[in-house]
């Protein structure tokens, strides 16, 4: 019974990296607008997310029902790179990070410091030799040092500047799980049978079909000109690309598919903004409680509401 246990425990797979936007704790109000006939059969023949992000979704639909097919996509390059690497090589990965793991929590706090700032600056001076094409050892390396920076940054972001380059300060943490062997492996099992691939989400086309979920989680529209947290890859999502995602889940609702999509409600700030409501007129809009977890001021961080928009009313 404790082999069952442990392994059934194995199998859970979670996030392996903090991300400003996960949808962790949406997951409720998101299973429950599954279309009815998944959540009876529990089987989900196709699962495509084009904005992937740190998973959350993704991760929970493969601990709690049967996905046959599923294919991931994201513009970020880092993340894309991450995913694979623990796709194809979590050993080698587990390796690397135990050893940055042991070295770094034997320092003290200042020599930590400067231990973190050497990897950030290591990481950002190797960013333009690195090809994002052609798998290879230097993934393996590279995603150790994106896993580890975002274990030991302030807050656990992964944020970059307007060059590409990670810009997070360090954070002062006791004791960082910076090697989390037991769900790494646990997503290498998540990520079988996974298409991975570095896109922008319009080329997400050639794979949906009739029945596929679809779920868009895009970098959210800003509640206000401080809340620019939409930095996770050099790329900004302005309007017009809010816009433009907006008739790119027309034509795809056109082919049938289940699509659910999240963002931000700007009512939160101004009652009189229907910047969504215009765009997804004819669709269903629930807005449902949320909370900003991440904010330079403790003061901001409290319930807001965020908006989960389907095609579908099941």
């Amino acid at each position: 019974m404790a082999t069952d246990i442990a392994e059934k425990n194995f199998n859970i797979a979670r996030p392996y990296l903090k991300w400003a936007g996960g949808k962790t704790q949406l997951l409720f109000e998101l299973e429950k607008r599954l279309p009815q006939s998944i959540k009876e059969k529990r089987v989900i023949e196709r699962y495509l997310e084009p904005f992937v992000g740190g998973g959350a979704m993704f991760f929970y639909l493969k601990n709690h029902y049967q996905v046959r097919d599923s294919i991931l996509l994201d513009v970020n390059p880092e993340l894309i790179m991450a995913y694979r690497v623990i796709q194809q090589d979590p050993h080698k990965l587990i390796t690397l990070l135990k050893g940055m793991e042991e070295e770094h929590l034997q320092k003290s706090e200042d020599a930590r410091k400067d231990n973190f700032y050497r990897i950030r600056a290591e990481f950002n001076q190797n960013m333009p030799l690195m090809n994002y094409t052609d798998y290879g050892d230097d993934w393996i390396s590279r995603t150790a040092s994106l896993i580890f920076l975002n274990k030991t940054c302030f807050n656990g972001l992964f944020r970059l500047n307007s060059k590409g380059e990670f810009n997070v300060p360090f954070g002062r943490y006791k004791n960082p799980n910076i090697c989390d062997e037991v769900n790494l492996q646990a997503v290498h099992q998540a990520l079988q049978k996974t298409e991975v691939r570095c896109a922008d989400f319009t080329q997400a086309r050639q794979y949906i079909k009739k029945d596929t979920l679809v779920y868009m989680d895009p970098p959210y529209r800003p509640l206000n000109s401080t809340s620019h947290f939409t930095s996770y890859s050099r790329e900004r999502f302005s309007d017009h690309d809010q816009e433009k995602l907006a008739r790119f889940y027309q034509e795809m609702d056109s082919r049938g598919a289940y699509l659910i999509l999240s963002n931000s409600d700007p009512k939160n700030n101004n009652p009189a903004d229907n910047f969504f409501d215009e765009l997804y007129r004819g669709y269903r809009i629930d807005r449902v409680p949320a909370k900003r977890n991440i904010n330079s001021n403790t003061a901001s961080r409290g319930e807001i509401k965020e908006l989960i928009i389907r095609n579908f009313q099941e």
